[in-house]
């Protein structure tokens, strides 16, 4: 198995293929202990980590089988002119996989859990599906001309190894997991799960930058403060955010909240808390421009972590997701809440709540993977062409 990945991967890094790659040495796929291929990237391990022998899991040395631009220090993700889109480790835009964020300026990272949901499970499942679409994601973007791989040097870090069977657990883990990549100064772009998971992010990213701004998108407030006697799930994070100080609440903006709801004024605890909520009825037929020409005097250059739940569009555009709302964004709003965001002081941002199994066409992973892939557009020091 192990001779057929390295032969494959020789293919994929050809210099037939365009890219400024040298063909895999014999020594990188000679015989080495039993390791998985694709390592999730945090586990507990030591430097040499899993499957790092196996030459995927560590970014390789520049000009040794990662896809780079000619004379370039970056990664890129290979074009399917010279590489079929399905050739190749399901990785994030297909971008080399390391084990861990030393490095980087950014990195798509996954946190496959859905334990936290109250509706219809499946979003640990979002991850994987995210980046099988992520393929049709090209390296520039045409409309605003960010030129993200010719600025920052970007990779795949695989999987939090999240704790199915206990959700406070998982939140720990996946806490202490990005303690380490931001204090490694990378910005990371989270592939979720649901939306229980920006809670332990927010908690690693504040204890480093402080209290943050928040942009976030989504049919729902998420600012509950329990469930069954439970104060964790999708849908309290960001009341638990509030209580431990990790949220700079003059600088918190919602958008696109909408539908039926158990108490008459369900609004009232982020106002009362300070936050802008922008209802998805104040959206309707109307580009949202102007809306985020006044976020980004509210966020000003302090901080600022997006959180982008893909249930916040309208359903008819992302079905596959666990509890859907009618009546939501399109994705052009989308792509000018992302796109008004260029200016900020963006510290990290996820896209969370896909379940791939809700749609099988898998038009809503490939609308997360662009959008993901805006955000990446819009952190700090992106070039533009």
């Amino acid at each position: 198995m192990r001779r057929l990945l390295g032969a494959g991967c020789s293919q994929l890094l050809s210099r037939e293929a365009g890219l400024c790659a040298r063909k895999l040495s014999a020594a990188a796929v000679a015989p080495t202990p039993r390791r998985s291929p694709w390592s999730p990237a945090l586990l507990d391990a030591p430097s040499s980590s899993p499957g790092a022998s196996a030459g995927f899991a560590r970014r390789p040395a520049p000009g040794y089988g990662a896809p780079c631009r000619w004379g370039s220090q970056f990664n890129v993700p290979p074009s399917a002119q010279f590489v079929a889109r399905p050739v190749g480790i399901c990785s994030m835009m297909k971008l080399p996989v390391q084990a861990s964020a030393e490095g980087l300026d950014a990195a798509f990272v996954g946190v496959p859990l859905d334990t936290g949901t109250s509706n219809r499970p499946g979003a640990r499942f979002g991850p994987r599906q995210i980046r099988a679409e992520s393929a049709m994601v090209r390296r520039y973007n045409g409309s605003t001309g960010a030129a993200p791989f010719d600025s920052l040097q970007v990779a795949d870090i695989g999987d939090v190894n999240v704790n199915l069977y206990n959700l406070p657990d998982s939140c720990r883990l996946i806490r202490e997991s990005y303690q380490k990549i931001v204090a490694s100064g990378c910005v990371p772009l989270t592939l979720g799960g649901d939306h229980t998971i920006t809670y332990p992010i927010l908690q690693a990213v504040a204890e480093k930058h402080g209290p943050v701004g928040l942009v976030h998108v989504d049919a729902h407030t998420d600012t509950g403060d329990r469930a069954l006697g439970e104060k964790i799930y999708h849908g309290t994070p960001f009341r638990r955010c509030v209580e431990e100080g990790l949220l700079d609440c003059s600088r918190v903006v919602q958008i696109g909240i909408r539908g039926s709801s158990y108490d008459p004024d369900p609004y009232k605890y982020c106002r009362d808390q300070g936050f802008r909520v922008v209802p998805a009825e104040e959206c309707w037929r109307k580009s949202l421009v102007p809306l985020m020409g006044e976020v980004r005097k509210q966020m000003g250059d302090k901080p600022v972590y997006i959180s982008f739940d893909i249930d916040g569009l309208d359903p008819a555009y992302a079905p596959g997701t666990g509890t859907p709302e009618i009546a939501g964004l399109t994705p052009a709003q989308a792509l000018e809440i992302i796109r008004g965001c260029k200016g900020l002081n963006i510290v990290g941002c996820d896209l969370v709540e896909v379940a791939p199994m809700y749609d099988v066409s898998g038009n809503t992973a490939l609308l997360g993977a662009n959008l993901l892939f805006e955000m990446l557009c819009v952190v700090p020091r992106v070039k533009t062409m």
